[in-house]
């Protein structure tokens, strides 16, 4: 059995190996489970933290699923990101420890998978159904026109999408209000005055950089600012870094740049200092999900904050409801809040 956290007799948790162990309980679950996207050391530490509390994953508990499919108490993710990157992206490791703090809360597991690209994706949920080693499946990264929504509603694949319902076909989805955010962060900066607003945003086919898009383009047009530049990547921070100096190197540079991630605006911020520029006097940032990274730079990055961890909760929570046929229900989550910090003010007057 072990000890609880305070050092009594009680049934150790995840959380408690991921306390001890100093990382996330997503990480916690990538290494138990022998998956990538942690690096060897934390590994290695997390095992020790396992090892030393005696944690043993509650497989026998309540199962995820009472039908009679034969699918038991796992839950499938498939994500198409390099290993590497998914390691260092804080977005994912807290969505996947909101899907762990629910799982774990009924005795079920989560079954992660990383691929190339979304053909590959359609095929390990496919053979994860037609095994019977899955109850159902989380979808992420849903694109406009995704195959997936054709071809795994038609598998009868239970499942829930993290998307706009305008891309997600007849699944349950959950989303968060793109536009909104996008908006609010435009007006802080229009109103500290800023005139050119550049954006990095994401994979180009994802249907949340297309929505971030458009809410850009249609804001700075109805402010009366000037035509809002957007540079798309694979969100890692060299491609990042290689967009800011594209923007930053351009004959009317912007004033300010909103990033995807906090990963590239962290790189944004170290590219402003190599080019000379001063954040936030020469040149004003704001991130997109707040992880603590944003409170490590200096200045602190200003940020779109929400939940993330609440956001992998709640979605795995509807899929319960989508397995047990109970009535499930599509809905936004709370939308990102503007978090103001050092990163942002109101430009040079010789900038405008």
């Amino acid at each position: 059995m072990g000890e609880g956290p305070t050092g009594r007799p009680g049934r150790v948790t995840i959380k408690d190996v991921a306390a001890l162990a100093g990382v996330s309980r997503g990480a916690v679950s990538l290494a138990f489970n022998n998956r990538p996207g942690v690096s060897s050391a934390t590994r290695e530490r997390i095992m020790a933290a396992v090892a030393e509390l005696g944690w043993v994953p509650n497989q026998a508990a309540k199962k995820l699923s009472g039908t009679t499919t034969g699918a038991g108490d796992t839950v499938g993710l498939v994500i198409a990101r390099p290993a590497r990157q998914l390691g260092l992206e804080p977005f994912y490791m807290e969505f996947i420890s909101g899907v762990e703090s629910v799982l774990e809360e009924h005795g079920c597991s989560l079954l992660l998978h990383l691929v190339r690209d979304t053909a590959q994706e359609i095929a390990v949920h496919k053979e994860w159904w037609h095994s019977r080693r899955i109850a159902g499946s989380l979808l992420v990264d849903i694109q406009h026109d995704d195959p997936r929504v054709t071809e795994l509603a038609a598998l009868g694949l239970p499942a829930v999408a993290v998307g706009h319902p305008s891309l997600t076909g007849g699944f349950t989805s959950v989303w968060t209000d793109d536009e909104a955010a996008v908006h609010e962060a435009v007006r802080y900066l229009a109103a500290l005055g800023h005139r050119r607003i550049a954006r990095v945003g994401g994979h180009a086919q994802l249907g949340h950089t297309m929505i971030r898009t458009a809410a850009l383009n249609a804001i700075v047009a109805e402010l009366g600012l000037e035509p809002a530049r957007s540079v798309t990547t694979d969100y890692s921070g060299e491609q990042g870094a290689r967009a800011t100096r594209s923007l930053l190197a351009s004959p009317r540079r912007p004033t300010a740049i909103v990033y995807d991630n906090d990963i590239m605006a962290v790189a944004g911020l170290s590219v402003a200092a190599e080019m000379g520029l001063s954040v936030p006097r020469d040149l004003s940032l704001i991130a997109w999900d707040d992880s603590q990274l944003c409170q490590l730079t200096h200045p602190n990055l200003s940020a779109m904050s929400h939940d993330v961890f609440g956001f992998g909760a709640d979605v795995v929570r509807r899929l319960f409801d989508v397995v047990h046929r109970r009535n499930p229900s599509s809905g936004p989550v709370a939308p990102p809040v503007l978090v103001p910090r050092g990163s942002s003010a109101p430009p040079r007057e010789d900038s405008t």
